[in-house]
């Protein structure tokens, strides 16, 4: 009896940290980036794969990985598509997919996060911090993000005058618990 004591007090612990896992059911990753001075966009038509375990309260074993199917990239502009799904950017055939993967989340307050990620685009990968909000509804959880990169540390795009180096992402995803 004495040992069935222990060994419930032992794993309580670890059932108090037992992770949320989540399941999207929807997402949307989108880009804007300014051409001649204006801004235009598109997105990626979602994530391909995801796998969320997400607890705020422990942080420390939370863990996000998602993948982007970049041959679904869409800017409104079926020729604009063509050539950014090319060698000179996004070069689809050798690179179909973009990944990311966390390292590490920290509190902001309230439904604010921050995660370190490691995202890996045209088989370069960079560290990135990704300041994001969680809305927990109970069965349903909206992750809300948005970061800056350089196109030009991933080898998207050359050098131009007109095309800016910086890309704003956002990320949209709601899933269920």
């Amino acid at each position: 009896m004495k040992k069935l004591f222990f060994a419930l007090i032992l794993l309580l612990p670890t059932l108090s940290m037992a992770q949320t896992k989540y399941n999207v059911t929807s997402s949307s990753v989108t880009y804007v980036v300014k051409n001649l001075g204006i801004n235009t966009g598109g997105g990626f038509g979602g994530l391909q794969t995801a796998n969320i375990v997400f607890d705020k309260q422990h942080l420390d074993v939370s863990n996000i990985q998602a993948t982007v199917d970049v041959k679904k990239l869409d800017s409104g502009i079926d020729s604009r598509d063509e050539h950014m799904k090319g060698a000179d950017f996004f070069d689809v055939e050798h690179y179909p997919t973009i990944t990311i993967k966390s390292i590490s989340f920290k509190p902001k307050g309230g439904n604010k996060f921050v995660g370190v990620f490691d995202l890996t685009l045209k088989a370069t990968t960079k560290r990135v911090e990704i300041p994001f909000t969680l809305t927990d509804t109970g069965s349903i959880a909206v992750f809300q993000g948005s970061f800056k990169i350089n196109r030009m540390d991933y080898g998207v795009g050359g050098s131009t005058l007109t095309l800016s180096n910086d890309v704003t992402v956002s990320v949209n995803i709601q899933a269920a618990k």
